[in-house]
């Protein structure tokens, strides 16, 4: 008996998203571990890729081997190593920069070869802004000061906000517009949604990015990401973002798979076809009727599959303007509803 191929299948490696993905906040998410865990003894090649810069590709590899996974730091990228490899096509080896965030920043600065600034009045030539927990104002005045007197400023991300185990926190994002409020100047950004971390991921595993799968659960980061990288993405329903976003995102922000969680890696995966007005898999379609969802028979049993199917449906209305976001929202509520 010949197995059916799975959705990892298709891909000669996989650049994954974290926090949402593989664990959320200390816990891990034990199914996409699994996964990960199982097609990396399969050989698949994986890499992590974050937007959070707090922490080296030391600790988060050790973080990550503490879920059994095998990962070595070679195989993180984070936006604070985007941000000094950027720096390292600007500026001379040996060059001041001011870090802001946590000890991922210095230590990405220092590997390129850069010295650390500790103070405005020891005149940057850049500074270099992620997130850290323990950013004080004192240290975005210190930014703000050396933009103002001509540094060069790039910022690892802007994702306003940072999901924790205990609530949402300000995230990057928010410290980012503080100082541009001070100072009038918009940063470099380097992390996601641009392609920089999912290029150099794709660049270190020697494997093209049209060969290589992004799995993520925020639209903004880490689909538009991949997108822009040029690479398919897996949407996973196992952190921020959920249905209603879904049905709301721009082009740029569509998955091309959506599954419940990185498990889907391991199993087939049939994407909807077009059928008549609609879409649909197998022997169900759907389609858009006087602005509610009709199916052409009983709506598919597994909820994931029946929003896959309902997401094209919706994005069709959407870009014919046959339908606001609003609605799309609503109509996709109906589904997915054991997720986000």
């Amino acid at each position: 008996m010949v197995a059916m191929s799975t959705l990892a299948d298709g891909y000669r490696a996989l650049v994954v998203d974290l926090d949402g993905v593989v664990y959320r906040g200390p816990e891990p998410i034990q199914p996409a571990v699994d996964a990960l865990s199982a097609l990396s003894s399969s050989g698949m090649s994986i890499a992590y890729a974050t937007n959070n810069a707090s922490r080296s590709p030391h600790e988060v590899a050790e973080h990550l081997r503490s879920f059994g996974l095998d990962v070595q730091p070679a195989d993180v990228f984070t936006s604070s190593l985007a941000g000094a490899h950027h720096l390292s096509t600007l500026l001379p080896e040996g060059a001041r920069v001011l870090p802001v965030g946590g000890e991922g920043v210095g230590i990405a600065l220092r590997e390129k070869g850069f010295e650390i600034a500790e103070s405005a009045d020891d005149a940057p030539a850049a500074v270099l802004q992620g997130y850290g927990p323990n950013v004080t104002a004192a240290r975005l005045g210190e930014a703000a000061y050396a933009i103002e007197r001509g540094a060069k400023w790039v910022a690892t991300n802007t994702d306003r906000t940072l999901p924790t185990d205990r609530g949402v926190a300000p995230g990057n994002g928010t410290l980012v517009e503080a100082v541009a409020v001070a100072t009038g100047v918009q940063p470099e950004v380097v992390g996601k949604p641009g392609p920089m971390l999912y290029t150099m991921a794709a660049s270190t595993l020697q494997v093209p990015t049209v060969q290589t799968l992004g799995v993520g659960d925020r639209l903004d980061t880490d689909i538009e990401g991949a997108s822009a990288a040029g690479m398919d993405s897996l949407f996973v329903l196992s952190g921020v973002h959920g249905p209603k976003d879904l049905a709301a995102a721009p082009r740029e922000q569509r998955p091309r798979f959506i599954c419940v969680d990185g498990s889907g890696l391991r199993e087939p995966y049939e994407e909807p076809r077009a059928v008549g007005d609609g879409w649909g898999i197998a022997t169900t379609a759907a389609a858009l009727s006087d602005e509610e969802i009709q199916w052409s028979s009983q709506a598919p049993d597994d909820d994931v599959v029946a929003l896959r199917i309902v997401l094209r449906v919706l994005w069709d209305a959407l870009d014919d303007n046959r339908i606001d976001e609003g609605t799309a929202a609503r109509l996709a509520a109906q589904y997915g509803r054991t997720q986000k």
